[in-house]
C-alpha cells in the first residue's frame, strides 16, 4: 500500500506521523508542517490549485487530471503500467469495427487513446475493480497493472501499454516562488533523495594486504573513489566502498578471490552526494 510506503519514507528522513483511528490529519513531529491524507486521484489537482504545497501521487493521475505541478522526484515506488485489455476470446481488429463499451477510471487517458485509434466507443466510468466489467458490462478496459496477474486472472489479454507510472513527489508552482517554502521543500527533497539512494546501496568494508591493493582497486566500484586507510602496524589497508546493492552478490566473491579479508556489509541510512 502506497500510504505505508510514504509513511516509512518520511520516517526514514526523520518525519514521524502518528494518527488515531480514521484521522485524515495525522500529527507530524515538525511544527512547520501539516499533513493531510487524501485519495491519490485528487492530490495532483489540490497541489496545482495551492490548497496543498507538496504531495505524493502517481504520474498516471497527474496526466489524468492534466495537473500543472512541478515534479520534484520520481520515487520509483509503486511502478505500474496503464494498459488496454479485452477478453481473451475477442479479436481486437474485429472488435473495433463496431461501437464498443470502454470501462476505465482514467477518462482523460482513455479518451485520448481511443480517439487516436479512431475507435467508436461508449465510455463507462469505473470506481475500482475495472477488470470485472468484461465481458457483460464492457468490451475493453483501460486500467493499471503492476504484474499483469489480475488481468490474466480475469480472463483478459493486454492489447497495448499506454504509459508507465510511478509515485512522484510534486509541488505547487507558486509555493516554489516563496523563499521560505522553497527552502523547506528543497530540504525535504534532499533528505528523500538521500534515503532512496541509501536503499539502493550498501557499504562494504574489508582489509587488503599491502601487496594486493593495486590488484584489487580496479574491481572496486564506488560513488567517487574508495576510502583507504592504513591498518595498525602498517600490515595492510582498510578499505570502504559504497556500491549498488545488486552488484554485491558478484562483487564479494571477486574481492575474496583477489585477497580481500574480513569483508563486512552494512546497510546505509542516508547517502548525501
Amino acid at each position: 500500500m502506497l500510504y505505508n510506503k510514504i509513511v516509512e519514507l518520511l520516517s526514514d528522513i526523520g518525519l514521524e506521523l502518528s494518527q488515531n483511528g480514521r484521522n485524515y490529519r495525522p500529527f507530524i513531529n515538525d511544527a512547520e508542517l501539516e499533513v493531510k491524507i487524501l485519495k491519490p486521484q485528487v492530490i495532483s489537482k489540490l497541489v496545482e490549485n495551492g490548497s496543498q504545497d507538496i504531495g505524493f501521487c502517481g504520474y498516471d493521475w497527474i496526466i489524468e487530471q492534466n495537473a500543472r505541478v512541478k515534479e520534484l522526484l520520481d520515487t520509483q515506488m509503486d511502478k505500474v503500467k496503464i494498459i488496454s485489455a479485452i477478453p481473451k476470446e475477442y479479436n481486437f481488429d474485429k472488435l473495433i469495427k463496431r461501437k464498443i463499451r470502454i470501462a476505465s477510471e482514467y477518462e482523460t487517458i482513455a479518451k485520448k487513446y481511443l480517439e487516436e485509434k479512431q475507435i467508436n466507443y461508449e465510455f463507462i466510468k469505473t470506481y475500482g475493480a475495472t477488470e470485472v466489467y468484461p465481458p457483460e458490462d464492457a468490451d475493453m478496459i483501460i486500467d493499471n497493472t503492476s504484474t499483469g496477474k489480475t488481468i490474466k486472472d480475469n480472463n483478459l489479454k493486454i492489447i497495448q501499454t499506454l504509459m508507465y507510472s510511478s509515485t512522484r513527489f510534486i509541488a505547487n508552482i507558486d509555493a516554489l516562488k516563496n523563499k521560505w517554502k522553497m527552502q523547506k521543500i528543497n530540504n525535504i527533497l534532499m533528505l528523500i533523495k538521500s534515503v532512496l539512494e541509501a536503499r539502493s546501496r550498501v557499504l562494504i568494508e574489508m582489509n587488503i594486504a599491502q601487496n594486493k591493493l593495486l590488484e584489487i582497486i580496479p574491481y572496486l566500484p564506488c560513488m567517487k573513489s574508495p576510502t583507504i586507510s592504513k591498518l595498525y602496524g602498517e600490515s595492510g589497508y582498510a578499505v570502504k566502498i559504497a556500491v549498488k546493492r545488486q552488484e554485491v552478490n558478484k562483487l564479494i566473491p571477486i574481492l575474496k578471490a583477489k585477497g580481500a579479508t574480513d569483508i563486512l556489509e552494512y546497510k546505509l541510512e542516508k547517502v548525501v552526494e
